[in-house]
């Protein structure tokens, strides 16, 4: 009997949104694509997400909820999903973790960590 392997990597890249935070005020406002990877063996129906938002002041925002931008993603061994949505801060600089709840076609749930990442307004030379 093969060994059943329940495993998502989760890639994410940042990008700063100049000009939805201008109409915001004082707010930071950074768009995140997640890239994520079934790279077990068994198939799996992700179900919701958690985030933790932490701008440079300490200030944290929780974000649970079902899916992702609206949608469930089933992904067989070595498909991938990706989406885009964005995460809005009180400071230039924050950053962003969490993890995603799937359940596997064998029937176990189980938890994909997403590695902290950081939003940060690009640097400027004078």
């Amino acid at each position: 009997m093969s060994s059943r392997i329940r495993e998502l990597k989760v890639d994410v890249k940042t990008v700063y949104l100049g000009e939805e935070a201008a109409r915001e005020g004082e707010r930071y406002v950074f768009a995140y694509t997640v890239t994520m990877e079934n790279t077990g063996n068994v198939p799996a129906k992700l179900l919701g997400r958690r985030w933790i938002i932490t701008d440079a002041n300490g200030k944290t925002i929780e974000v649970v909820g079902e899916g992702v931008v609206g949608e469930h993603p089933y992904l067989r061994p070595g498909e991938a999903f990706q989406y885009t949505s964005s995460a809005m801060i009180e400071t230039p600089v924050g950053s962003m973790h969490g993890s995603y709840q799937l359940l596997a076609d064998d029937g176990v749930p189980f938890e994909a960590p997403i590695a902290p990442f950081r939003l940060a307004i690009p640097r400027t030379l004078h």
